[in-house]
């Protein structure tokens, strides 16, 4: 796989996992468009600059891991594989179908490339500690990243592994929080406020960077200042927006689960662009 620091190229390659993820929840005319769309960037910038991974080799031992633990948002995942190599894009639209290998959340069973099946909400940042602190014991150059949900972390295991994180110092696993700001019912403010997440973090010892999710080389810097940080993890606030680059999902709770229909899957590719 050809990786790129070109932010031009990173944002063409983000322009087409977008068109995959309303085709393919068109398609499926079920899944999460919204928290899909606002993690295009950071997914995208992960694997095609900053981690160390192979599609030829999807097992070599000293790759850098990624966890989504917001395992509904699996569309961008699925794109970003197909986009990558680990997986077939002419299939992609078989999306939440019987016997696809793109089932509703990410399931190792299916896609062997995937470091953990997630879905159950809570659960991946602690999956990830074990990943990073395995690595650290066998001495090993790899890193780990997990993508969190506003609203997954009100759950109370999320604080249990932040605790754990930032008191035995796991400097090699970045968190990122993917701060939309909306949840399945509603904004995330007025079901159960999360904020002040930059308090919060930095109280449980984790350094903490905050940017615009949406910014490529804001995420480019970030991740290398993530790198050099000894002695601490790091969590990245990404702020971004539900739905992203499509103007009637944008900030709209509705899109949360709803698929599009086929008049809106279409004006929706218009707006994200050939």
């Amino acid at each position: 796989m050809q990786k790129t620091s070109d932010i031009g190229e990173l944002q063409a390659i983000a322009k087409r996992v977008r068109r995959h993820i309303v085709t393919m929840i068109g398609a499926a005319k079920s899944g999460h468009p919204g928290g899909s769309l606002s993690a295009v960037e950071t997914l995208v910038t992960l694997y095609f600059d900053v981690m160390r991974h192979d599609p030829a080799n999807p097992k070599w031992p000293e790759r850098d891991r990624f966890i989504l633990s917001k395992g509904h948002a699996a569309p961008v995942i699925y794109a970003v594989f197909a986009e990558a190599g680990y997986t077939p894009a002419d299939s992609l639209n078989t999306l939440r179908s019987l016997g696809s290998i793109y089932q509703g959340h990410p399931d190792r069973r299916f896609i062997p490339a995937f470091e953990a099946s997630t879905g159950s909400l809570g659960v991946g940042l602690s999956l990830g500690l074990g990943m990073a602190e395995a690595a650290r014991l066998d001495k090993s150059p790899t890193r780990v990243f997990v993508m969190l949900g506003d609203g997954e972390i009100q759950e109370g295991q999320i604080w249990e592994a932040a605790m754990y994180g930032g008191f035995h110092k796991v400097d090699n696993i970045v968190t990122i929080v993917d701060y939309n700001k909306i949840q399945l019912d509603g904004f995330v403010k007025d079901i159960m406020d999360v904020a002040p997440l930059t308090d919060k973090w930095r109280s449980f010892g984790w350094n903490v960077i905050e940017l615009d999710g949406h910014d490529i080389a804001a995420l480019q810097q970030a991740f290398a200042d993530a790198a050099a940080m000894k002695g601490k993890p790091t969590v990245l606030i990404a702020h971004t927006i539900k739905g992203k680059g499509v103007s009637f999902m944008e900030n709209n709770p509705k899109f949360h689960g709803v698929a599009p229909t086929t008049d809106e899957v279409e004006k929706a590719l218009q707006e994200i662009g050939a």
